[in-house]
């Protein structure tokens, strides 16, 4: 059965535009309030926190009204990162945890991320059943006047956060002496990071930190890490780190200002987590998405690549099923399930920095850790018109299968996220490669 709110990563849109309005937020919270009303005489509580966006202040209140109305109490957070909504959905013993957010998008978008009581994304049958319930009547099943739920803002969130995360870095350790570049993408992460980093004894450079409701993301963060880079270089610094919009993702960057991708972190935690002794398996998730240079350099460190569908839940979840603790995506995802239970870009970074430290070799000599296999990444919007559901670009699709042949790699597939259809190829000829995703692309194009 197909899903009407909910995609690969919670509700997204643009604010104020059918289906992120005040209404729907509305209808989210009736909905979701009472499916987590779990009996009882008991009060029940949802935590919310959010991001810098502008429309946060219009989408909160109303979300607010639907839980209290169903009788559940809400505690907010104000600007936390989603993996810090994640934590304290745990700590405050929370019956649903929200996050307003729409990640890396710009700020014209929003969204709502979902956390169940264990502090994990929903899964797909329980999104349904809200689904189900955000189409019924408003008014079916409301509190009593006396059994509304009461509000109230939890001022020290984002100072729990950082403890939570510097309790992550190993005692015996000290970022002291490091020269750290953190671009937080003027998002929810823009206090906490540079905290948690300075705490720890790094001289931090933030940049991204000037949040003003509009410039989310805007040239800046994980989507857009050239900021960091140039940061890099004008500070000499050891190391950048670029975050996304609610800081569950991370993309960082060596002492040179070369970019290390989500696959070059995974790599370096499965080996330096082998060595110590921390992985509970010999192996790591991933997803589709991730590079075959991944794939190879792993087998030849006798560590397995399990694959996933797109999507940090479905990591998340092949990971608790098959024992596995290092996850994540190439976009920079990166679970650590020792620590949190879902993508925490600070988290991740630190672990970076872990096994970095005492190294005494620049980041440059350690974090790229595998050569990649030639990747080309093509994205082709479309209005209306699903291109993949077209005869041609079926028929081209298995064109381009057959022309990359058993020595490369095609994925094609539709952004649950944004009106985009997603083309990732890979293969040894770059030349073989640009030509065939081109080709595909452009047919596609024609019909979208």
């Amino acid at each position: 059965m197909s899903k009407k709110y909910f995609g690969t990563d919670g509700v997204r849109g643009t604010a104020n535009k059918p289906p992120m309005t005040a209404e729907t937020a509305l209808r989210l919270g009736l909905a979701a309030g009472k499916h987590f009303r779990n009996g009882g005489d008991r009060r029940h509580l949802v935590v919310i926190g959010k991001d810098t966006r502008l429309s946060g202040y219009m989408l909160e209140p109303a979300l607010v009204a639907g839980f209290t109305s169903v009788g559940m109490d809400v505690r907010l957070f104000g600007p936390l990162p989603t993996p810090g909504v994640s934590m304290m959905t745990r700590s405050l013993r929370a019956d649903l945890g929200v996050m307003i957010t729409a990640s890396h998008n710009a700020y014209r978008d929003n969204g709502f991320k979902l956390f169940g009581p264990d502090g994990r994304k929903l899964d797909d049958a329980t999104e349904l059943e809200i689904e189900s319930l955000m189409d019924t009547g408003l008014e079916d099943d409301l509190a009593a006047p006396e059994k509304l739920g009461r509000v109230r803002r939890i001022d020290d969130a984002q100072a729990r956060y950082v403890e939570i995360v510097k309790a992550t870095f190993p005692r015996r350790m000290t970022l002291s002496g490091l020269r750290i570049v953190v671009d937080c993408a003027n998002g929810a992460a823009y206090k906490v990071a540079p905290a948690a980093l300075y705490e720890l004894g790094a001289e931090v450079f933030p940049v991204g930190v000037a949040p003003d409701g509009f410039n989310i993301n805007e040239e800046c963060g994980s989507t857009h890490p050239e900021l960091m880079t140039r940061k890099v270089r004008e500070y000499r610094a050891d190391l950048g780190i670029a975050l996304d919009g609610d800081a569950d993702r991370v993309i960082v960057c060596d002492n040179e200002g070369q970019i290390v991708d989500g696959d070059q972190i995974l790599a370096l935690l499965a080996t330096s987590w082998k060595q110590s002794g921390r992985l509970s398996k010999p192996g790591i998730v991933a997803t589709v998405m991730s590079n075959l240079g991944l794939e190879t350099y792993l087998g030849g460190a006798g560590l397995k690549l399990e694959r996933t569908q797109v999507g940090d839940r479905y990591v998340t979840e092949a990971m608790r099923a098959k024992g596995y603790n290092v996850g994540g995506e190439q976009s920079g995802h990166v679970v650590l399930s020792d620590f949190s239970t879902t993508g925490d870009g600070l988290i991740a970074a630190l672990q970076v920095l872990a096994a970095l430290v005492g190294q005494d070799k620049p980041s440059s000599e350690l974090l790229n850790v595998f050569k990649p296999a030639p990747q080309m990444l093509e994205n082709v919007r479309y209005n209306g018109k699903m291109p993949l559901n077209v005869k041609a670009v079926k028929d081209a699709v298995k064109e381009a299968e057959a022309r990359l042949g058993d020595q490369g790699r095609l994925l094609v597939r539709k952004s649950g996220t944004e009106p985009l259809v997603r083309i990732m190829g890979e293969h040894a000829d770059e030349r073989l490669l640009r030509d065939v995703v081109g080709d595909l692309a452009d047919v596609m194009r024609g019909h979208a």
